[in-house]
């Protein structure tokens, strides 16, 4: 039986964020996302990086018994990849991505992951999470010292344990799936899973609605309910291709990896995609083509008249912009980072933005953790600055420093070398699948990346 996707991807930047450092994929024999971390120097890059590397695999009829190492070496080259532009780019060290990619051949499906992006399978009526997340909360799940409720809400949630990062190290987790007829496999950022209820995922995803519609509205539930995050859904139907009507042919490529300009491996952008960012780009224009004409229209075009309603809409705009500015600096002081201060880990209270000569920030308290001590990756994130939810969140992060910082500085005092990942394997199984893990066995460690 001739197996397909039926596919859709769909990104958007949040409600907060200025950029998209997501990137999705979907086609025939590839779905793929990528969550890029490392501020907005780095994030983008790093997702749209990694995407680039596998899109060819797309186009490829492997075997069953090729697919599997083909699409590991995919990433591997990727990760390489990330090392070479960051120690190109010193602004670029301390970027790193998540992964989630299925990759089919014939009635075979391979998913590689890691990081804390997840992958769902709703079959038989059931929507079943596939992957387990390679984060903090997620091995204390595993400890047993907080239950999944507790870890929902966790203060640390945006701990992640394993991501790529160019340390040669940084392995995903290979299973191998059997494909059947009117499966459907939803890949998600954080940026869903973080603020949308799992009962109302699965409620959108088993509603039967095709994929692009799904994905629509999952997005639009992540955004009325106010995720700050970048949300990208990238979903694939299994289907009989002899009994599907007009299967999509055209990739979609979305998030950083449809708009990215640098990098050293180009992504096919698709005529979707040109067509979208030529369509944003007329709608910019005609926007304010629109407000010009709805003002030079507004009014008396002469006169004591024109006057008085061009310093009653000034007067107006002045008490807007003041209000507004006084409510951002208010929800700003109740805001909180981590990041250096005259050479030691400090916290600090308001935003790391500053609005001209209007400091947002100050220090609320400062650490005995030396930057210097520790290791690189984490040096990097510090000096990026890592925000946090609360002033308990970042107290916790001092406290995963200064671990950090101690094992380092005994690894040093006994020659060794000080490592900056930690790592954790896992491998997930599911009714009527067989799977078949190639991942590392190394035991996990305190270490952990914030996700920013």
């Amino acid at each position: 039986m001739p197996f397909a996707f039926h596919y859709a991807a769909r990104s958007d930047v949040g409600m907060v964020r200025s950029e998209n450092q997501d990137s999705g994929y979907a086609g025939p024999r590839l779905l793929a996302m990528a969550d890029g971390m490392g501020g907005h120097a780095g994030g983008d890059i790093a997702s749209s990086t990694v995407i680039g590397a596998l899109v060819d695999l797309d186009g490829e009829a492997l075997g069953s018994s090729e697919a599997s190492s083909a699409l590991l070496q995919r990433i591997t080259a990727a990760n390489t990849q990330l090392a070479e532009i960051s120690k190109a780019e010193p602004a670029l060290q301390g970027m790193g991505t998540t992964l989630i990619a299925i990759l089919r051949s014939h009635n075979k499906l391979v998913l590689a992951h890691i990081g804390d992006s997840r992958a769902y399978l709703a079959r038989d009526g059931k929507l079943t999470q596939i992957t387990k997340d390679h984060s903090f909360v997620q091995s204390l799940v595993d400890e047993g010292r907080i239950s999944e409720e507790e870890a929902i809400g966790h203060p640390q949630r945006s701990l992640v344990t394993r991501v790529l990062t160019g340390q040669h190290d940084d392995e995903p987790d290979i299973t191998v799936r059997e494909a059947r007829i009117g499966d459907r496999y939803l890949i998600a950022s954080d940026g869903l899973t973080d603020y949308v209820a799992g009962d109302t995922i699965a409620e959108m995803v088993l509603a039967g609605q095709p994929p692009g519609a799904t994905a629509d509205r999952l997005v639009e539930l992540a955004l009325k309910a106010g995720a700050p995050d970048n949300v990208t859904i990238v979903i694939g139907d299994v289907v009989d291709i002899t009994k599907v009507t007009a299967p999509p042919t055209q990739p979609q490529i979305v998030g950083a990896a449809a708009t990215r300009s640098k990098g050293t491996r180009p992504i096919p952008v698709t005529p979707a995609a040109k067509a979208a960012a030529l369509s944003r780009e007329a709608a910019g224009e005609s926007d304010d083509d629109g407000h010009d004409v709805t003002l030079a229209e507004e009014g008396p075009t002469s006169g004591p008249g024109r006057w008085l309603r061009r310093l009653a809409l000034l007067g107006l705009v002045l008490i807007v912009l003041g209000g507004g500015a006084y409510a951002a600096y208010t929800w700003s002081q109740h805001q909180y980072f981590v990041a250096a201060h005259q050479g030691d880990v400090a916290i600090y209270q308001g935003v790391s933005q500053d609005l001209g000569p209007i400091k947002l920030s100050h220090v609320k308290s400062q650490s005995d953790v030396l930057v210097a001590d520790l290791p690189d990756f984490y040096r990097a994130k510090v000096e990026d600055s890592v925000s946090t939810d609360t002033l308990q969140a970042a107290q916790a992060l001092v406290s995963q420093l200064r671990t950090e910082a101690l094992r380092c500085a005994a690894s040093r005092a006994t020659g060794g070398a000080c490592d900056d990942t930690g790592a954790s394997s896992s491998s997930t199984t599911t009714p009527s699948t067989t799977t078949t893990t190639t991942a590392p066995t190394t035991a996990p460690t305190p270490s952990a990346t914030t996700k920013r």
